[in-house]
């Protein structure tokens, strides 16, 4: 794949403790940073694209990688989920920590080189 644009986000569960909902809520976050048609700049289908996802959470195994893909329309994802983000305790020390998810977005394509 040959990287063309790469997008950061960062989501948050402020009271659920749902790792899943902020890293959704970062994709989100970086999908709505860009409207860069890619695909059809380079002439190709846009579900050529060729998308990989990294997450950074504190608690990777609590990620639901299908949910994450759910969110893109078209394309290939691809989903890496690992530590990272940041839980913030409640300032009374009770309930869930609000959770902050981190995700940078890269999207490319199988491309062949114009020079052989």
């Amino acid at each position: 794949m040959q990287t063309l644009l790469v997008e950061f986000g960062m989501g948050s569960s402020l009271r659920r403790g749902d790792y899943t909902q902020a890293a959704k809520r970062a994709v989100q976050d970086a999908l709505w940073h860009n409207s860069i048609n890619l695909a059809e700049l380079f002439g190709f289908d846009k579900t050529d694209m060729q998308i990989r996802l990294d997450v950074g959470v504190q608690k990777p195994d609590e990620v639901d990688a299908e949910v994450l893909k759910s969110v893109f329309p078209y394309g290939d994802v691809t989903v890496h989920v690992t530590r990272g983000g940041l839980d913030v305790p409640r300032p009374e020390g009770t309930g869930n920590p609000t959770i902050m998810a981190n995700v940078a977005l890269s999207v490319g394509f199988n491309m062949e080189r114009a020079d052989g």
